[in-house]
C-alpha cells in the first residue's frame, strides 16, 4: 500500500450509504419474492424522487445504473410511473389556449 503522501495514493468516495433496520417479517413483505430487499429500497426511495420531480431522468439512471432511456422507459412502465402527467396536461392546455388568443389577436389586427 502507498504511504500517505505518495503520488500514487487514490482516494474514493463511492457516495452515501444508508442503513435501513426492518423486522424479518415485515422485510419479506416489503420486497417482492426473490428480488434483493436493499436494491427494492433504492429503486423505490429514487421513483419516489423522480415522481417528485426531485430527480430527472438522467440521475434516476445514472442512480440505479440503467443504461439507456429506453430501459428506463420500461421501468418506469413497470412501476406505473407517467411520464406525462395531469398538471403537464394542464400546462399544455394552458399554453395551446395562450396560442389560440394570439392567433386570434394577429387576425384581427
Amino acid at each position: 500500500m502507498p504511504a500517505v503522501g505518495s503520488p500514487y495514493l487514490v482516494m474514493i468516495r463511492w457516495g452515501m450509504q444508508i442503513i435501513l433496520e426492518i423486522p424479518d417479517d415485515l422485510a419479506s413483505t416489503l420486497a417482492p419474492p426473490g428480488r434483493d430487499p436493499a436494491r427494492a429500497a433504492l429503486e423505490s426511495f429514487a421513483l419516489e424522487a423522480y415522481r417528485e420531480r426531485r430527480l430527472t431522468g438522467y440521475q434516476l439512471r445514472t442512480l440505479l445504473s440503467i443504461s439507456s432511456r429506453y430501459e428506463l422507459d420500461g421501468f418506469l412502465k413497470e412501476h406505473r410511473v407517467e411520464k406525462y402527467t395531469a398538471q403537464d396536461f394542464e400546462h399544455d392546455l394552458a399554453t395551446i389556449r395562450h396560442i389560440e388568443e394570439i392567433r386570434k389577436a394577429e387576425r384581427r389586427a
